[in-house]
């Protein structure tokens, strides 16, 4: 088998041996969720209740605050306790609505069995998706309805599932891909309908053999759909990268979109969620999350609603063997470190990853010793060493000219470095940096 791939990139171990045998389970429908008003990018949506209001599982309680916007629904039922800021997975706190229920009651408001779906109008697909607040759940969050209306001269051929889930540690999408197969490809056929694509492709990497010997199958009598098997190398699952190593097509630097290839790319969760939405009218209020690590008594896949807390999930799956050292949403390489558990999931929360206190100990930061370890591995061909030079500096034009505002967050350069340089947050710095002067420039 002839595996795809990119330039650049790293090789860290998965460590998806924890949870990738633990099939998805429906996590209890917890007494209280916290709903984030900010889980994509773009506007946070604008709340439309009151904290004493009596709200329905499915009900929408925030609407969209712009057109790259997302509208926000109640993940369970009972009565908003609160609107306030708490803790959110990117590690700071930001605006969110509190729902107390009683951990029972679940009124799932106005689903529909539509079983004729693929028939629907392209604009009521697409409003039925915006109605149901989907954006990717592959981490990123862009608003879904946004990614799916490209302009009238940017045409859209292949759409691309992205099944890669390159994160160690991570298996929820691994998970999906095993039990929602079918789903999936819905989903998909949805996707390529309303971008009026002939071309679909699921990209899966080489360390998931059962996945995409499944769903290959599976598509086997479709000549539109077909599974590309990728080689097991981070990131893989970026954008540009991706694309890449599906098609061969290369989606150009400074602020190049994947319509500049005529493709569009979204999360095989991302595609449930789709045909949820079409089919049924249901909401995006649930997802699935890998809750793992070497610490963690009994590494998870869970079912879990939008808002249940961390700190619920860790229990669920039986707590710790040790002092927790670290505690991350995401994956360990684009992950955020956040500073507790009772921090709610978001719809982009793929992971909450456990580590011990030798683990989460961080090296100490020598003088770089212009190995060129970073140049060679990163996969957007940008000068890292550069950048970080440019960012001691404080020269924001020279940081920009190195390619900061390109970086893709990957953490592959941070990963080989020899001298434990923090790379990323040095590049962060000096996109913020660069940021500001633009918007002084206007």
């Amino acid at each position: 088998m002839s595996l795809k791939t990119f330039m650049g990139g790293t090789h860290p171990h998965d460590f998806k041996k924890f949870s990738k045998d633990a099939s998805i389970e429906e996590f209890p429908l917890p007494k209280k969720v916290i709903i984030q008003l900010s889980q994509h990018i773009g506007a946070p949506s604008k709340p439309i209740v009151k904290v004493g209001d009596e709200v329905k599982t499915g009900q929408v309680i925030a609407e969209a605050g712009g057109f790259v916007s997302i509208p926000t629904h109640a993940s369970i039922t009972g009565k908003v306790t609160r609107i306030a800021k708490f803790p959110h997975p990117i590690g700071n706190s930001q605006m969110a609505i509190e729902i107390t229920g009683d951990g029972k009651t679940d009124e799932l408001v106005d689903l529909i069995d539509d079983k004729d779906y693929l028939s629907l109008p392209i604009e009521e697909m697409k409003k039925r998706i915006l109605n149901a607040g989907i954006c990717g759940m592959g981490g990123a969050g862009f608003p879904t309805h946004v990614k799916l209306s490209p302009p009238p001269d940017k045409p859209i051929d292949t759409v691309i599932l992205n099944g890669v889930e390159c994160e160690p540690f991570l298996t929820a999408d691994y998970r999906v891909m095993l039990e929602r197969a079918e789903d999936i490809i819905k989903g998909l056929k949805i996707l390529m309908k309303i971008v009026n694509a002939g071309q679909g492709i699921i990209g899966i990497e080489a360390n998931k053999p059962d996945a995409i010997k499944h769903i290959t199958s599976l598509v086997s009598d479709d000549a539109n759909i077909r599974v590309v098997a990728l080689k097991v190398k981070y990131p893989q699952g970026a954008e540009k990268q991706l694309i890449y190593a599906a098609t061969k097509r290369k989606v150009p630097n400074k602020g190049g979109l994947p319509m500049a290839a005529k493709v569009v790319v979204q999360n095989v969760s991302t595609a449930i969620a789709v045909f949820e939405a079409v089919a049924k009218k249901k909401p995006l209020i649930d997802r699935v999350i890998t809750v793992t690590g070497d610490i963690v008594k009994n590494p998870k896949n869970f079912k879990a609603r939008i808002g249940t807390l961390y700190s619920e999930l860790l229990e669920g799956a039986g707590g710790v063997t040790e002092e927790i050292g670290a505690i991350i949403s995401g994956g360990p390489m684009m992950g955020f470190a956040i500073p507790t558990l009772e921090t709610p999931m978001t719809k982009g929360s793929s992971g909450l990853l456990l580590f011990n206190q030798k683990q989460a100990k961080r090296k100490q930061e020598m003088n770089c010793i212009s190995c060129a370890g970073c140049v060679n591995v990163c996969p957007m061909n940008l000068l890292p060493t550069q950048i970080v030079k440019a960012t001691k500096f404080e020269d924001w034009e020279w940081a920009e000219k190195a390619g900061a505002m390109d970086c893709i967050r990957c953490g592959s350069c941070a990963f080989v470095c020899p001298a434990n340089i923090n790379i990323l947050q040095y590049v962060d710095i000096a996109k913020a940096k660069i940021l500001e002067q633009r918007k002084k420039a206007k």
